[in-house]
């Protein structure tokens, strides 16, 4: 038997299993995380946004409308607390408020519909006034700095079915002869 031999299967094999692991996303580019005010919360922001003018934070949420201005898109956004990967939660009553978040980028509205889950870096710029339903409401608005998207699956119940899990083997014959696999199911 060619322990070499068994190692280097062995390797491959668990290689294989890492490779298939499910892909993340980065809501957050490394270059920005340095920037970031961490100790800045969005309630903090809600409460005094002209005190925390300049500070960087994520946040993120569902959007609620997404219009075209001459500055570029203008997000309406209900605040949603964000996970250790900064995806948004998908229960709406955990929400602390809303928030406006202007991108420079002409974007199409279309392409960031209503029920669309963001992450941004935003740099706090102040404070807007406007109408909610029937009652001044206070925004705290944001220069986007990145603006992430998150796939139209995101936060999806996981599917329910048949499935087969990760497994492996290995088996030293007469011959020299080793095998092995492995599957994954969803």
């Amino acid at each position: 038997m060619n322990i070499k031999w068994i190692r280097g299967a062995a390797v491959l094999w668990w290689s294989a299993v890492m490779m298939t692991g499910c892909a993340s996303h980065v809501a957050v580019p490394e270059a920005l995380e340095a920037q970031l005010d961490k100790d800045v919360t969005f309630a903090q922001v809600l409460a005094a946004p002209e005190s925390l003018v300049g500070k960087r934070i994520v946040v993120g949420g569902e959007v609620l409308k997404a219009k075209r201005t001459d500055a570029g898109m203008l997000l309406e956004v209900l605040q949603l607390p964000l996970d250790g990967d900064y995806e948004p939660t998908v229960v709406r009553t955990e929400s602390q408020g809303r928030f406006l978040a202007l991108t420079q980028e002409l974007l199409d509205p279309a392409t960031i519909r209503e029920g669309t889950a963001v992450t941004l870096v935003g740099e706090v710029t102040g404070v807007r006034t406007d109408r909610l339903d029937e009652v001044e409401y206070r925004y705290p608005t944001f220069g986007v700095k990145h603006l992430y998207v998150w796939p139209p699956d995101y936060g999806a119940e996981p599917r329910s079915g048949f499935s087969i899990g990760v497994f492996g083997g290995m088996g030293v014959g007469r011959g020299g002869r080793i095998g092995g696999g492995f599957g994954r199911g969803y």
